[in-house]
């Protein structure tokens, strides 16, 4: 995971070795149905890469073995690589031995917006783009969200090759609810605005996902431990898919202490969430309180607070306006 200028899912770990890959050429064959065991199945390859269109392709959060055949083959006969780092790019594709298109163009953060309508024109031209980010899906916490909206307002092609997601994998290791959730992304850096955010999803029920840096990971969980409470299960993915990759499991209280004796490599934290509690208006007139002695209105301090805790904006006025 790298945060400037873009963020992004955990980067390649150079001590990995390069797995064996399956042939691209080679194709899935259709399960069969069990009552026509004697027809012969046509075999698939998917969706065709080729052609004027943008294609998303997932690269490794850290193994190479990761690297599916699908994204070496959108790769190799692609007509423009639009990468995150360029760099980082021609390192992944010589370490797997691919071959590429000459035509390799920059695509970040801070340029994104600018590159979106160029490469619009590429794709109505009948070129294919294959846009990648350093590691992980691009769009999620990473450059391409413009791109994508860019070409879908054209009307033009767009499709993926999926790739691993630090997000779903550290939800899947968790053993937290993963029925429903949410995806966080990077922590704010400074104190107060990750408490404002803190207090935002306190009383989310979905189970949530964050990133976050090791430097700054025994500063975070005291904020999560001063706003969420030290009893909420939740747990911290590190290096994943990499030789020394862990996952911590306990609650705020227990991995806060595992965190304030420092934690290293890229960090995934996945907090359940809040569970049904019966609540009531007269419960929460100290946070009605406080937020119209910080200038609100009553009637939008109530109806805040009523929103956080799953009230009737009414009952909790009422019950603020008949305070003793």
């Amino acid at each position: 995971m790298t945060e400037d200028p873009s963020t992004s899912e955990p980067q390649l770990d150079p001590d990995n070795t390069l797995a064996e890959v399956p042939d691209p050429n080679d194709t899935l064959a259709e399960v069969p149905d069990p009552d026509d065991d004697d027809r012969a199945v046509p075999a698939r390859s998917g969706p065709d890469l080729t052609g004027g269109r943008l294609i998303l392709v997932g690269t490794p959060i850290g193994n190479l073995g990761d690297a599916s055949p699908r994204m070496r083959q959108a790769i190799e006969t692609a007509d423009v690589i639009a990468a995150e780092d360029t760099r980082r790019f021609l390192s992944l594709a010589q370490r797997l031995q691919l071959s590429h298109t000459n035509r390799i163009i920059s695509v970040f953060d801070h340029n994104e917006g600018h590159r979106a309508p160029e490469l619009v024109e590429l794709i109505n031209a009948g070129q294919t783009v294959v846009l990648l980010s350093d590691a992980g899906m691009p769009a999620v916490s990473d450059p391409g969200y413009r791109v994508v909206r860019a070409c879908a307002e054209a009307g033009l092609p767009i499709t993926s090759t999926p790739g691993p997601s630090a997000v779903l994998m550290a939800l899947a290791v968790s053993g937290l609810p993963s029925d429903r959730f949410s995806f966080e992304g990077f922590l704010p850096r400074r104190s107060g605005q990750r408490k404002s955010l803190l207090e935002e999803l306190k009383a989310e029920k979905r189970t949530m996902v964050f990133f976050e840096s090791p430097h700054r990971i025994a500063d975070a969980m005291d904020d999560f431990a001063g706003v969420i409470g030290e009893d909420r299960p939740m747990s911290i993915s590190r290096e994943l898919t990499k030789t020394y990759e862990e996952t911590l499991r306990g609650t705020v209280g227990s991995l806060r202490e595992r965190a304030a004796a420092g934690l290293r490599g890229e960090l995934t934290l996945v907090l359940a969430g809040a569970t049904e509690v019966e609540t009531a208006p007269e419960d929460h007139l100290g946070e009605v309180s406080a937020l119209v002695e910080s200038g609100i209105r009553a009637k939008d301090a109530a109806g805040q607070v009523a929103k956080r805790f799953g009230l009737s904006k009414r009952d909790v006025y009422e019950a603020w306006l008949h305070r003793e």
